[in-house]
């Protein structure tokens, strides 16, 4: 797929119960005689004397008192790492469901924060800085699971370096009939044919306007009780970076339009004559009238927000060569000489580490987490921090295109 996405600083922070329950269970007993008869017994209900109660409440709280001891001497990185093993537990659950229905509890749940939050910083290694932008680890999730920005903040939280939403189209729209998602599970795939189902521009920014408010109000009032704290790249208090991918409506007549109002998607095959776009004169030009659109706009100090090209892996020679071209020749901020992300067929820091290597500065994943779930992103960013040291790496830049230099 081809996108054009911007990228914005985001910064996030963020009963034992028992059932006692009683049965009857009937007893049957025969004679071999000639006659015959059945008896039925319920057991006792044992009873407990008031000094015998005193003795069991006392055991109980002990238990609950112990049990929350022990829990507050394990330190805070590994009981984070109970926390996302746990999360391994509901994934059978979610492949039991319709897919489209187990995708959307699964964003319903990280927007309303039941998701693990990663509260251990990220390896060294892995941070860098890419469009004058920190990210404290390569790792991104790609767009098409949260498509309408409602679970940013829960999965930044779970340890992401970024968060692409969308698509998200100017109007709002169905997309195509459902079913329209499907699970592959042998080859550990997905099958996604939604066609840009969105709840449009408007109601997206609201959603993001909102969120963004809420960080600056609670950075306000962690600065203002502890001013001399200092925010870490990554971890429990650092920041993440979020993508916006904004596609056409599926009937709009005026591509162009469209896109100028934000971000750019020209290659996804659910929306009729979206990849004609990719041309080298068609592409030119739609990007020269979203790059004046953008430099119209007021940004503040990081300036406007880089503009990249995400291409579908199927393109021919020459359609490469035309997109290249025109990346270089308008100084776009993703493709050939300069940043790359590599988007899908990821699920171990192995795949990402070969990515990188082939040129990759960043790399995004979707399919894996969604059979994966949580678990798998620290185990990712694990993986990734072994084959940089194994191969005497000091820092993930220096591992970037290493297999063609």
């Amino acid at each position: 797929m081809a996108a054009w996405k911007i990228l914005r600083d985001f910064s996030y922070r963020r009963v034992i119960s028992s059932t006692l329950g009683r049965s009857r269970h009937c007893f049957s007993s025969s004679s071999s005689s000639s006659s015959s008869s059945a008896a039925y017994a319920a057991p006792k209900i044992p009873h407990f004397s008031k000094r015998g109660r005193l003795l069991t409440g006392a055991t109980t709280l002990g238990l609950v008192i112990a049990t929350g001891a022990y829990v507050s001497t394990v330190d805070e990185a590994t009981f984070c790492g109970w926390l996302f093993s746990a999360t391994k537990l509901v994934n059978p659950f979610f492949a039991l469901l319709d897919a489209e229905v187990a995708h959307t509890l699964a964003v319903s749940a990280a927007a309303r924060g039941w998701v693990p939050r990663e509260k251990r910083p990220d390896p060294a290694i892995l941070g860098l800085e890419v469009w004058g932008r920190k990210f404290s680890n390569p790792l991104g999730l790609a767009a098409g699971f949260d498509k309408n920005a409602e679970a940013v903040e829960g999965l930044l939280g779970l340890g992401f370096g970024f968060v692409e939403v969308g698509s998200v189209t100017p109007v709002p729209q169905e997309g195509n009939p459902k079913p329209r998602i499907f699970r592959l599970r042998q080859e550990g795939a997905i099958i996604n044919r939604c066609g840009f189902n969105s709840e449009g521009i408007v109601a997206v920014a609201k959603r993001l306007g909102a969120q963004h408010g809420k960080r600056k109000l609670d950075e306000t009032s962690r600065t203002s009780s502890s001013p001399n704290d200092e925010v870490k790249a990554g971890g429990k208090a650092g920041p993440g970076i979020l993508g916006v991918n904004i596609g056409k409506n599926k009937t709009s007549e005026d591509a162009a339009a469209d896109y100028v109002q934000g971000v750019i998607n020209v290659s996804s095959p659910n929306t009729p004559g979206l990849r004609m776009l990719q041309g080298r004169k068609q592409l030119k030009d739609l990007v020269k009238k979203v790059q004046a659109a953008r430099d119209e706009m007021q940004w503040g100090e990081e300036g406007p927000p880089p503009l990249l090209v995400k291409i579908a892996p199927d393109l021919s020679k020459e359609d490469l060569e035309d997109i290249a071209a025109v990346a270089v020749a308008l100084r776009l901020d993703g493709l050939g000489k300069i940043p790359l992300i590599g988007c899908g067929g990821i699920s171990s820091g192995e795949d990402a580490y070969r990515k990188i290597r082939a040129g990759a500065t960043l790399v995004q994943l979707y399919t894996a987490f969604a059979y994966g779930g949580p678990a798998l992103i620290p185990q990712i960013k694990a993986e990734l921090a072994e084959c940089l040291e194994r191969d005497g790496f000091k820092s993930i830049i220096e591992a970037v295109g290493a297999d063609y230099r």
